[in-house]
């Protein structure tokens, strides 16, 4: 697992997707804090890293990375068992707020560069 303190390159993003599931990176936001943290097996193992730094459960949402679609609409995917949220009306897998995935993406161009 790796947070990302400033930013991560794309080409580091390949090679973490090439040792894990060959085409994405699973990674969680938190949206408060603005951490993100990649390269786990389970959103879950990344989820239970930022909580145990401090994180609040509400601020996290499971992501995937697809390198090869960087600087596209396709390279964040807003999909995670941890995103399944009833108290907070978010009842799939999928992130349903506009506004949390605006935030998300944000996050993510920031910290993921060509």
């Amino acid at each position: 697992m790796k947070i990302v303190e400033s930013t991560l390159s794309v080409g580091e993003l390949v090679k973490m997707a090439e040792r894990m599931f060959g085409g994405l990176v699973k990674g969680v936001v938190d949206i408060k804090k603005n951490i993100l943290i990649v390269d786990a097996a389970l959103h879950a193992d990344e989820e239970q890293k930022l909580l145990e730094q401090g994180s609040d459960q509400n601020n996290l949402w499971g992501i995937n990375l697809y390198p090869e679609f960087y600087g596209t609409d396709d390279f964040i995917e807003f999909d995670s068992m941890i995103n399944v949220r009833p108290s907070m009306h978010n009842l799939s897998r999928s992130v349903e707020s506009e506004e949390i995935k605006t935030k998300i993406r944000t996050l993510v161009n920031k910290k993921i560069t060509s």
